[in-house]
């Protein structure tokens, strides 16, 4: 199958594109012919080049992308973009192959000392990175756009399961989005969707580097790799596209290392 067409006419939804995973998951994508709607948040400034290169990815692969810079954690938020996604032009019905939750927004406070984290900063955290795919997920349904055989993926770290510095409400939030995505795995699975976590090894992206101590982090990767490298968001693209594929049709409340065997030293 040309590469350029293998997804025509499917969309993916991808919340947080303008870096990291979300954004090299776009650059993936529409070379297999997917077209893509992106949410992110960027000053006026940080979203013009973005634009340029999302217009040149676009025209070089023969797809669509829609941009949309906006709060993707508010009701109004989705509201608008699905209101522009079921408009003339906007994405057909049953057209959204992949829900792609890339969204890296919340707190990195200690528990103790000065300027500790609160309730507030749990929940803003939890909410952004983990139960507002819930509510992407339900809108989307709702719409009528995801198509038959649909694909629903988030993204978790080692610091779910083992302490980093500073990393408390992520760590919660990640907890709780594979904790989520097994319920919707069982529960979405009779409209179509499959559910998967990708668990990314240490990768400079970033969002990682606002984290306290990751130049250690990045150092202990590199060492503790046994591909004798740390991950990269290519890496990451890569198994989200194959989970698009029709190959990966049985494959359904997953979490999936992708982090050249890191995990298992």
């Amino acid at each position: 199958m040309d590469t350029n067409t293998q997804f025509s006419g499917l969309w993916a939804v991808i919340l947080g594109g303008s870096g990291g995973f979300g954004f090299a998951s776009v650059e993936k994508l529409v070379r297999h012919g997917m077209n893509i709607a992106v949410l992110y948040r960027e000053t006026s400034v940080g979203e013009k080049p973005l634009l340029e290169k999302f217009s040149k990815m676009a025209a070089e692969n023969g797809v669509t992308i829609l941009p949309f810079n906006v709060n993707a954690l508010t009701a109004e938020g989705r509201a608008s973009v699905i209101q522009k996604l079921t408009a003339e032009n906007g994405i057909a019905k049953h057209g959204v192959k992949l829900l792609l939750h890339s969204i890296a927004r919340g707190n990195l406070k200690p528990l103790a000392g000065n300027d500790v984290l609160t309730t507030d900063d749990i929940q803003f955290t939890t909410y952004a990175m983990s139960n507002s795919l819930l509510d992407w997920t339900r809108d989307i349904l709702d719409a009528d756009l995801f198509h038959e055989d649909a694909r629903v993926i988030g993204l978790t770290s080692e610091g779910a399961h083992k302490y980093w510095e500073g990393y408390a409400a992520v760590s919660l939030a990640k907890s709780s989005l594979e904790s989520l995505a097994k319920y919707m795995a069982v529960e979405f699975a009779p409209m179509g969707l499959k559910t998967n976590i990708i668990q990314a090894g240490i990768t400079p992206t970033a969002s990682l580097k606002m984290i306290p101590g990751s130049e250690k982090l990045i150092a202990i990767g590199n060492e503790r790799n046994p591909m004798g490298r740390i991950t990269q968001p290519g890496d990451v693209a890569n198994v989200i596209y194959l989970l698009c594929t029709g190959e990966a049709f049985w494959i359904n409340g997953a979490l999936i290392h992708v982090d050249g065997g890191e995990h298992c030293r």
